[in-house]
């Protein structure tokens, strides 16, 4: 390529063309010949006469000028023209090429730029004709050189990993390499590595390298600690700067179950300095909710930080069977516990009925006997949905009665009377230590002391499934913490005080690790290999290279100690792993990362990724001299007479500007697309402005639940006016009534019967079930009677308990809206109906039920404003949202029903099947 400035040419020979337009000007100069000028006497009678279109004896200079520029436009056009290419020195050589990108975390805060910065360096090698091979540091892969062309199709595929490459990548980059000379670019992702020079040093031997480097800053978030109460944040950067704030945000799902941003905090690098932390104090409820952390704006896995299980405080409510007598802290039942959960457990305080309103995760009973009957069964459906009850021995347990004829639900084992008594004055032998803790135990690799000892215990009564429920036992083999699963959730029985009555236990640093292996508490502190060993994780989520969270649950498990130890790669990725017991976030950057720039030899040019886009001007050049032939043919016309008036060229360019063959759509029209290009749901008008808004917000609000709930996916609902619009394109009508609306039009009636007989629902909401029961006791009463009077309406009943409708999506037996109690009309069920022995239904119709009747008010129930809140107030406490979503409930089984039938009525025919299958 010869360049000229910022302008080059890839075929420049054909520029020597442009000497001959000079000639070519003297050429149409002198074509055609100027007339000889001879006397003619009969020239004479045309004196007088005056000749309106007159033609030139030679072609005008401007013409002239207008047919060089079109062929000076052509020759310099097919020169191949290309503005900002890139320099002769910077492609020096017709060696082959080699792409090399270390393609890691922070190479994702510029992809893109690499990838335009790479396009640009392709286009110029394609121009070269030189092979062009890429090799990804993070990820090696066989290089294989091939042309340029085809490379630059395939760069969108091209990712940033969410690791580093390492020792083990950089082997693998050796062996990938292709044989020969070759010349190399490197992108760079400005972090040192060791590796990077013995990678720097092969290279050199193949040819000339040129590294690419991008000047914007690095930034790593490292992971969250939480240390008193408080969330440590540190955000790192890669060289020294000036003061600069940067913002942090906590990602994680809202009360309703919505991703959104949980809070954002700014956090301001000092002059020079390399890190920057910040402290929030969070609540516990909001803590849970995060999934995420990063760096706003900055698009990489190294500035998103994964919380896990030692992040979350749990919640853990301590009661005790007695009160600690005053003076003798050391003696209350919870004296221990309080020290050994405080620092990372929120604690709850109150009576076993108060703090079963708060859900804690946790429930300490400290040498608490006897529950009552009501107590007991709140803390079993507290347990069925996944709560834990630890329980601790003392003398009010060895005492009471509690387990021992039968096995108390709230006890793990039964229990034996009085319990065991050993190293005391008035008892035989010496007092009980530890046995090593079993490898199926959530205790096991934990270490034990000869301190730990045991004086009394509760024993354990000999039972066919207690061996399977001990996880913790004593020298001699007595149980000393038992367990069992309930529902979800899970009842420990650690057999002796939780004070330092019957052991030593609450006095050493094992109580506190036995608590964080319960998940009774969080553990701040980092797993160790040995405590991982043997272990398998499943990955739930990993990180993509620009810090995005995907599924991970296809991917294969992970062996504890390659968890804890082993480098981030393609068999180990960034992401949290969920064990048998709690979940650990493998993240990107570490707790205190070793972040270095790169130092490249003074002899290797480091270049920008920022550069001027090529562009090939020869297409615009060739336009252009198509243009000026045009304007040449025009000019030409013009000047012999033979070019047609203004005003037929204004017609003729009006005729053109006119679309060909195409008919434009009516307004009836697009509605029948969009109505039918998906599903839609639509309310009727009814000529009262708000309580339309409301209509179509209930719309709205049920379309979202349906598409965030079930494999139906709505377009935006509808507006339907029953005097212009046709009903046939819409499964299903919301119909609220209002005391003034109009009696439709017989025309609509007929529409209205139709689309009834064809298989549409229609919903009836008169919205009076708080003041009226059926009927006609109020003005939507009478008006639903005065709408349905002219409509083909089939014979009616309450929904009856073993109707479709109570068990098409979910199982339901009310269907509240924003009132509750009225009751709800279908169609009846034929009389020949009959229940068939051993299903729980009826042999009901297949068909769907026209209307449904009713007056609870759905619409206020479900309408939501733009940004997906609820429009209406239900009630001040839970039950009201809880009415509210038995609501959604209601309209997605109604939705169901409408668009699938009764199919889950057909099971009433399994028995004819299987006879006549003869089975």
């Amino acid at each position: 390529m010869t360049l000229f400035g910022v302008l080059g040419f890839t075929t420049p020979w054909l520029l020597l063309s442009l000497i001959a337009l000079p000639i070519l000007w003297v050429i149409l100069r002198a074509v055609p010949p100027a007339p000889v000028r001879r006397m003619f006497p009969g020239v004479v009678l045309l004196l007088g006469l005056k000749d309106d279109d007159q033609v030139t004896d030679r072609t005008p200079w401007w013409l002239l000028l207008l047919r060089l520029l079109a062929m000076a436009a052509v020759i310099i056009g097919l020169s191949g023209p290309i503005l900002n290419p890139e320099p002769e020195q910077e492609a020096a050589g017709d060696a082959p090429l080699l792409v090399v990108m270390d393609a890691s975390w922070a190479s994702a805060y510029d992809w893109r730029a690499r990838i335009e910065a790479l396009d640009g360096l392709l286009a110029k090698a394609g121009r070269d004709a030189r092979p062009v091979g890429i090799l990804r540091l993070s990820n090696p892969e066989l290089v294989q050189f091939s042309s340029a062309d085809v490379l630059r199709s395939r760069l969108t595929g091209l990712q940033p990993e969410p690791w580093e490459p390492g020792s083990a990548t950089a082997s693998a980059a050796i062996a990938a390499l292709p044989d020969g000379d070759f010349d190399t670019y490197w992108f760079s992702d400005s972090l040192a590595r060791e590796e990077r020079d013995g990678l720097l040093r092969l290279f050199e031997t193949r040819g000339t390298v040129q590294v690419f480097e991008s000047p914007r800053a690095v930034l790593a978030l490292g992971p969250a600690k939480l240390s008193e109460g408080q969330l440590h944040l540190t955000v790192h950067r890669l060289r020294p700067g000036p003061e600069v704030e940067v913002s942090l945000a906590g990602h994680g799902k809202d009360p309703a179950g919505n991703p959104a941003i949980l809070f954002q905090s700014p956090v301001t690098f000092d002059q020079d300095a390399l890190s920057a932390e910040t402290k929030l104090a969070l609540p516990a409820e909001l803590r849970a909710r995060i999934s995420r952390f990063e760096v706003t704006g900055s698009r990489s896995a190294g500035a998103v930080t994964l919380p896990d299980d030692s992040l979350r405080r749990r919640e853990v409510a301590l009661i005790a069977g007695r009160e600690g007598r005053e003076g003798l802290q050391l003696l209350d039942p919870l004296h221990y516990l309080f020290k050994a959960l405080a620092p990372t457990a929120d604690l709850l305080n109150g009576s076993l009925d108060e703090v079963l309103l708060a859900n804690p995760d946790a429930i300490v009973l400290a040498d608490v006997a006897t529950l009552s009957p009501g107590e007991e069964e709140k803390v079993l459906e507290w347990l069925d949905k996944g709560g834990l009850l630890l329980r601790f021995a003392g003398p009010r347990l060895a005492a009471s009665d509690v387990s021992r004829t039968s096995e108390d639900p709230l006890m793990p084992v039964r229990l034996r009377a009085g319990g065991r008594t050993v190293g005391g004055a008035m008892s035989w032998g010496e007092p009980k230590t530890l046995a090593p803790f079993a490898e199926d135990s959530p205790f096991a690799g934990l270490a034990i002391t000869d301190e730990i000892t045991v004086n009394s215990q509760v024993m354990a009564q000999p039972d066919p499934a207690l061996a399977e429920r001990v996880i913790a036992q004593l020298s001699d083999g007595t149980p000393l913490v038992t367990r069992k699963t309930v529902g979800q959730g899970q009842i420990v029985l650690v057999h002796v005080t939780a004070n330092a009555e019957w052991s030593t236990l609450p006095l050493s640093g094992l109580f506190v690790q036995m608590l964080e292996r319960l998940a009774v508490s969080s553990s701040t502190a980092v797993e160790d290999s040995a405590a991982l060993e043997g272990t398998i994780w499943q990955p739930v989520s990993v990180l993509d290279g620009f810090g995005i969270l995907r599924d991970g649950e296809t991917l294969p498990g992970v062996d504890g100690m390659a968890l804890s130890s082993d480098s981030l790669g393609p068999e180990l990725r960034p992401g949290l792993y969920q064990g048998d017991e709690r979940s650990l976030a493998r993240n990107v950057i570490s707790a205190e990362p070793d972040l270095q720039p790169v130092v490249w030899p003074d002899h290797i040019a480091v270049e920008g990724l920022s550069r001027p886009q090529e562009r090939p001007l020869g297409g615009w050049l060739l336009g252009a001299a198509i243009a000026l032939l045009l304007a040449d043919v025009l000019a030409s016309l013009a000047l012999s007479g033979r070019l047609i008036g203004a005003r037929a060229v204004a017609s003729l360019i009006f005729l053109a500007a006119l679309p060909i063959d195409v008919k434009a759509q009516t307004p009836d029209e697009q509605i029948a697309i969009d109505a039918t290009s998906e599903v839609v749901f639509a309310h009727v008008l009814t000529g009262d402005a708000k309580l339309d808004e409301l209509a179509g917000a209930a719309m709205r609000g049920l379309s979202d639940i349906l598409y965030y709930r079930t494999s139906v996916e709505p377009a935006q609902p509808m507006a339907v006016d029953l005097e212009q619009d046709e009903l046939a394109f819409f499964p299903f009508l919301y119909w609220p009534i209002s005391p003034d609306q109009p009696i439709p039009s017989d025309a609509a009636y007929i529409k209205l019967n139709s689309y009834l007989r064809s298989g549409g629902m229609i919903l009836f909401d008169t919205r009076d079930a708080d003041i009226s029961g059926f009927g006609s006791a109020t003005p939507e009463g009478r008006k639903l009677q005065q709408i349905a009077a002219r409509l083909d309406i089939p014979p009616l009943e309450p929904i009856p308990e073993d109707h479709v409708l109570t068990r098409t999506f979910y199982l339901l037996q009310d269907f509240p809206g924003r009132f509750a109690g009225r009751e709800v009309w279908v169609e009846a069920a034929p009389p020949d109906a009959e229940l068939v022995e051993g299903m729980p239904f009826r042999n009901l119709n297949d068909n769907v039920t026209p209307v449904v009747i009713g007056g609870n008010d759905w619409a206020s129930a479900w309408a939501v404003d733009a940004n997906g809140a609820p429009l209406t107030r239900m009630a001040r406490s839970f039950t009201g949202e809880r009415q509210r979503e038995i609501a959604y409930r209601f309209g997605v089984n109604l939705v169901m029903h409408v668009l699938t039938g009764n199919y889950k009525s057909d099971q009433v025919h399994v028995p004819a099947l299987l006879d006549r299958l003869g089975q």
